[in-house]
């Protein structure tokens, strides 16, 4: 997601949306037309400045709330969100293509935060005693201040709570900026969320990177946490330096998935597949790079290639169909000059489906062999529906050396019938999370942190290292027992 271009009255953003005088021009990515209600002005600078100055405000008298009451009203406000489920999964299906069942997925997911997710993060902020020799220090945790979350529109409800949570349990006020490619999802559930809250708690904003800018840049903003690019990241940690703001950065990825000879190859081949066209491909932990050991290779394509077949590739709103369109037109040609390179310098295509005439962002499923690690698509996110694949000699170091070799280091995954391999192989892994025999982020545990290793993050969210992110840690020292 790029934060820094200028705009002046009309000017292009994020995948090429537009600002046509100071109003986002919000398309649906399967038709091209305009979503012209409701419609999303960009918050200007003045407005900008009375958003900063009111959150502030807000936060003083949040924070000298306990802890308790700000739980009871956070969980007042997703149960506010409750009744709107399927409205906002409609807008996700509209603003940027996502198919209806996983549309509406993600909201049910985001809900679901309410409860036990909820309590964890509570306890992540409760005082911790130490005793010691007739005396006691209390570990306490304070507020940040205003926290700034600019969120992503692959996932546009799945990522707010995630990073916007843990921030307001921890005492702080909250100001987000939607992607301006769905711009109207991410005001829909922060309006009701807010709801629930005092006033000045939970703010939102609207635009491109000039008003990403103005939040980062400002003195009276105490930590950003940002879900969006490798390059996006980077700008923002710079610009973020010289006050030495507090970072939650979830970056890129270009997740490789290992399958051993020894592996159950129905479930991986499910799995490599699934994982790779989930969301159009378009997902930060979407399986990017598939190695298969050499011995089981043509085994294991005829069954990603059947797999693949099954899907269907269409308006998202037409029966169904599988994989919807690209968020935009810019994402289709990344996509496609990735695909028609690889095929360029060797690779073979094993499968392409068909795509709907006409308008829409549309790319086929495919799948591509004979991979090699020089190729545009095993180096840069592809962010679409393709299942590449290429081979290793089946030795561990090998398997550790391909997947390792990317600047990015999200999420991994290895399949083997020897759950001892694929534990020494899953430590060697340079990434955050990693899934033996599945899918990692559908099975892992609530209390998993997530970011990556290397470009793909930096600082955590989520687990109870994530939690505690959005707070700092003060140790009150007594020379007796603490009150």
């Amino acid at each position: 997601i790029l934060l820094f271009n200028y705009h002046e009255n009309n000017s292009t953003m994020v995948q090429g949306v537009a600002i046509i005088n100071g109003v986002i021009q919000n398309t649906n990515p399967a038709t091209g037309e305009l979503i012209t209600s409701p419609s999303i002005k960009v918050t200007t600078i003045s407005e900008i400045a009375n958003v900063i100055s009111k959150a502030n405000v807000a936060q003083a008298a949040w924070s000298d709330l306990p802890i308790a009451d700000r739980i009871s009203m956070i969980r007042k406000g997703i149960t506010a969100v409750e009744p709107i489920t399927q409205k906002l999964a409609d807008s996700i299906t509209s603003e940027m293509g996502k198919v209806p069942a996983e549309a509406l997925e993600e909201v049910t997911d985001a809900n679901g935060l309410k409860g036990e997710w909820l309590d964890m993060v509570a306890d992540a902020n409760a005082d911790v005693k130490l005793p010691g020799n007739g005396a006691e220090s209390v570990i306490v945790r304070d507020p940040l201040g205003v926290v700034a979350v600019i969120s992503p529109w692959n996932y546009p409800v799945g990522e707010i709570p995630l990073l916007a949570l843990p921030a307001l349990v921890a005492g702080n006020a909250v100001i987000l900026k939607p992607s301006e490619v769905t711009p109207v999802t991410g005001a829909m559930y922060c309006e009701a969320l807010a709801s629930a809250l005092p006033e000045g708690v939970l703010q939102v904003v609207q635009g491109d990177g000039d008003v990403g800018s103005q939040l980062v840049d400002s003195k009276d903003i105490h930590m950003v946490a940002m879900t969006g690019s490798t390059n996006t990241g980077k700008r923002i940690m710079e610009k973020c330096a010289g006050s030495l703001k507090r970072l939650v950065l979830e970056l890129g990825g270009k997740d490789p998935m290992v399958v051993f000879a020894d592996a159950d190859l129905d479930k991986a081949a499910a799995d490599a597949v699934g994982n790779s066209l989930y969301n159009q491909g378009q997902s930060c932990c979407s399986v990017e790079r598939v190695y298969i050991e050499e011995s089981v290779k043509a085994e294991f394509e005829k069954k990603v290639v059947a797999l693949a077949k099954e899907q269907k590739v269409g308006s998202p709103t037409e029966e169904g169909v599988t994989v919807g369109p690209m968020v935009s037109e810019m994402q289709l040609q990344n996509v496609r000059t990735q695909v028609e390179d690889s095929i360029a310098n060797g690779a073979t295509k094993l499968y392409q489906s068909e795509i709907p005439a006409g308008a829409g962002n549309y790319f086929p499923v495919t799948v591509l062999s004979d991979l090699n690690q020089n190729m545009l698509i095993q180096r840069n996110e592809t962010f679409g529906p393709v299942v590449a694949v290429s081979t290793f000699d089946g030795t561990e170091a090998k398997a550790i050396e391909l997947a390792n070799d990317t600047e990015y280091g999200l999420c991994s995954y290895v399949y083997t019938g020897d759950l001892k391999k694929g534990a020494r192989v899953a430590r060697k892994f340079r990434s955050g999370q990693v899934g033996i025999n599945c899918y990692s982020i559908a099975a892992a545990q609530p209390g998993c942190p997530w970011i990556g290793h290397k470009g793909s993050g930096f600082g955590t969210h989520s687990g109870m290292d994530g939690f505690r992110s959005f707070s700092v840690p003060k140790s009150l020292v007594f020379t007796t027992s603490a009150p």
